[in-house]
């Protein structure tokens, strides 16, 4: 599982047809435009975000203090509110602040215009500036000699009104990427490399490949590497999700960005800057938020649309009232509050918001989606196929039951010899026995004469005793009888520890299952999800895991290329598959899966053929990427649906058709609701924050 790099992408046709449609990011809202992609050197598309947002504050603080005198010598405002106070040259001075604040305030959506057209694609600053631009340019002729009423108060109140919308829209869309900004800077900028006896202070971009660099307590770890000195706490909440510091010692591996605790350590640099896991995750979710789903295209298409119908209406509004005879300044009002109230603002936040914050919410929790058609998708599971080793099991062997069989030796004796001759074995078994041995603080003693009986067991002389640790099979050729009760239901691998040539007590150690694995399992099951598992073991072990946990069924004796004719068998019945895998072996059945969703990666986040990759190899985490994914796929939705059902509603209304009722629509009213629907997506979409499980 160690090594996902080296894994071989030429075979994952399937994976471009599922890769992301398009990498052209959200044009009107291209918040995630990161273009510097080195952590801890700021982050060029953040700050032109921020100084925009600071323009349109500025704007509106500067367009609100005009529109005050606007308002108060507009004859309109004095005749409703029965007070008359007119100046000399009155109309002029209007005109005079109007021009400000249509210039000035307006400028934005001007630029707008030019650059949508530019583009060949009306859109909501194409609304914005003819509705601006009609009713700046009528007003200003009726200054200048034209018959008819001028709307500068509504002029200078709409353009308020979009500048405030705007500002709040942009510091939402920043709150979006604030995740990502996190991650971001959560390098440090220099790190100390250990030159001989001395320590130098290094740019993080001057540091190499096997350079050894010092890690002091309460510092942020500067590179990956592997820890060749010293032990410590790490804390690598932010990468991994998981809330409790791990302990890491001696060839551990270590990820740039977490958080060392109170130990000093010395690390190996492994990767630096464009390799290192943090820059990959950041990388993946730049990737993530600029890529488009299929929900997104449809956003973008509605609200193409809509502007084009909004144009449409605008002109027959216009057409309409002037054709029923009514004056034209009433007509030029009722066209002006329909192309207000239609800007699809509302409508281009509703998606791109939802997917910045979702993407960078999962990476701060250990899912890093790669797919995003796939992550919305994952609402669809209907079968979850788990491959078991390392994802519902913890991938190592434990000691779960130690007994002795003779007076004379306790189990933790028979424990304490077994280990002396496992100690230096790389196999499964013995680092499960020496692990637990370990646990207890027990020194293990050294063997003598050490000897392997060929697919037996072991042999050697410990403390002057002849020590045989061995496998059932010994036991029968030997015609050494097994204790009844050795074998429990569960299963267990045994083996048998003989002391000077009879039996002496046995070891049982399993494939532990995780804590976690029953919880998330419920979790499925009360979403109508099967969970299915398909592993190398046999039979047995297979059925007792499957017994254990309360799956619907289980595939035993499985090799990886068989994997993938599960997964279509699966497919073939109708059933929208996720599989789970480490990424390696389970490659081809990742591809061929509805979802694919590498597990257990660690640190390496470049399981080429996954959608979605999990950092801990918690099944917990899948049934919060699910559950996650609905929730994002239902504020989808939501925002889709309000976005346009305002637009169906509000835009009858500004064109007139309550006329005869004595109801109309005017444009700033028109402006506070358009900004209002805005800002209502916007906080909808921040509310997904709280939908992910946190642990």
């Amino acid at each position: 599982m160690e090594n996902h790099k080296e894994h071989n992408h030429k075979h994952h046709k399937h994976e471009e047809s599922k890769k992301h449609e398009n990498h052209s990011g959200h044009e009107g809202h291209d918040h995630v435009g990161h273009s510097d992609h080195n952590p801890g050197h700021g982050d060029m598309g953040h700050d032109h975000h921020k100084m925009m947002i600071e323009d349109f504050k500025k704007r509106f603080w500067i367009s609100l203090v005009l529109t005050i005198p606007i308002l108060t010598f507009s004859p309109m405002i004095q005749r409703f509110l029965g007070y008359d106070w007119l100046l000399p040259g009155n109309s002029y001075i209007l005109f005079g602040l109007s021009t400000i604040v249509y210039f000035y305030g307006g400028w934005p959506f001007l630029k707008g215009l030019k650059d949508e057209l530019k583009e060949g694609a009306p859109g909501m600053m194409t609304l914005i500036s003819m509705a601006i631009s009609v009713a700046y340019f009528y007003s200003s002729a009726t200054v200048f000699g034209l018959e008819g009423e001028d709307f500068f108060w509504e002029l200078a109140t709409l353009i308020d009104i979009m500048l405030v919308g705007h500002w709040l829209e942009m510091k939402s869309v920043l709150g979006a990427s604030k995740a990502l900004q996190l991650l971001v800077s959560m390098m440090p900028s220099e790190a100390h490399r250990v030159k001989g006896d001395s320590i130098e202070e290094v740019k993080l971009e001057d540091l190499q490949k096997d350079d050894i660099i010092l890690i002091k307590p309460g510092e942020k770890v500067p590179a990956d590497g592997i820890i060749v000195e010293g032990e410590s706490y790490l804390n690598e909440s932010m990468l991994t999700g998981e809330s409790k510091p791990v302990k890491k010692g001696l060839e551990n591996k270590v990820i740039g960005g977490s958080l060392n605790g109170n130990g000093s350590l010395k690390v190996k640099v492994e990767h630096t800057g464009k390799d290192s896991y943090l820059n990959k995750v950041i990388t993946l979710v730049q990737e993530a938020q600029k890529s488009k789903s299929k929900m997104q295209n449809l956003s973008d298409r509605a609200a193409k649309w809509l502007t084009y119908i909004a144009l449409a209406i605008g002109f027959g509004t216009l057409a309409t009232w002037l054709f029923l005879g009514f004056p034209f300044v009433y007509a030029l009002e009722r066209m002006v509050t329909v192309m207000v109230i239609a800007c699809p603002h509302a409508l281009g936040l509703a998606i791109p918001l939802v997917v910045a914050i979702s993407t960078a919410v999962s990476a701060q929790n250990g899912l890093l989606i790669r797919n995003r058609t796939a992550f919305e998708e994952s609402r669809k599971i209907s079968t979850l196929l788990f491959d078991k080793t390392g994802t519902l099991t913890k991938g190592d062997f434990g000691v779960t039951r130690v007994e002795s069989v003779d007076k004379q030796y306790s189990s933790d004796e028979v424990l304490r010899l077994a280990s002396a001759l496992e100690q230096s074995s790389e196999h499964p078994i013995a680092v499960g026995i020496v692990k637990k041995v370990k646990e207890g603080k027990t020194a293990i003693p050294q063997p003598e004469n050490f000897n392997a009986i060929t697919g037996k067991g072991v042999e050697a002389k410990v403390e002057g005793k002849n020590i045989k640790v061995v496998s059932p099979g010994y036991l029968r050729d030997e015609k050494i009888t097994i204790p009844e009760d050795a074998y429990s239901d569960a299963a267990e691998t045994l083996v048998f520890v003989l002391i000077d040539g009879s039996l002496a007590g046995y070891i049982a150690l399993a494939d532990e299952i995780r804590a976690e694995s029953a919880e998330a399992i419920e979790v499925f099951k009360k979403n109508n999800i099967k969970v299915l598992m398909a592993t190398g073991d046999n039979e047995k072990t297979a059925k007792a895991v499957s017994d254990k946990l309360g799956l619907d069924g289980y595939y035993s004796e499985v090799l990886p290329h068989q994997k993938v004719e599960i997964v279509k068998e699966l497919q073939g019945k109708g059933e929208f598959v996720a599989m789970t895998g480490d990424g390696v072996n389970d490659a081809p059945a990742l591809a061929q899966a509805n979802v694919g969703i590498a597990v257990g990666s660690g640190t390496d986040v470049a399981a080429e053929t996954a959608d979605i990759i999990l950092v801990n190899s918690n099944p917990q985490d899948i049934a919060n990427l699910i559950l996650f994914g609905k929730a994002t796929y239902s504020k989808m939705i939501q925002n889709l649906i309000w976005a346009t059902g305002y637009n169906v509603i509000a835009i009858p209304l500004a064109a007139g058709v309550l006329y005869s009722s004595g109801f109309v629509l005017g444009p700033a009213v028109g402006a506070v609701f358009m900004s209002l629907s805005t800002i209502i997506v916007a906080i909808n979409a921040q509310l997904l924050k709280k939908k992910i499980g946190n642990r």
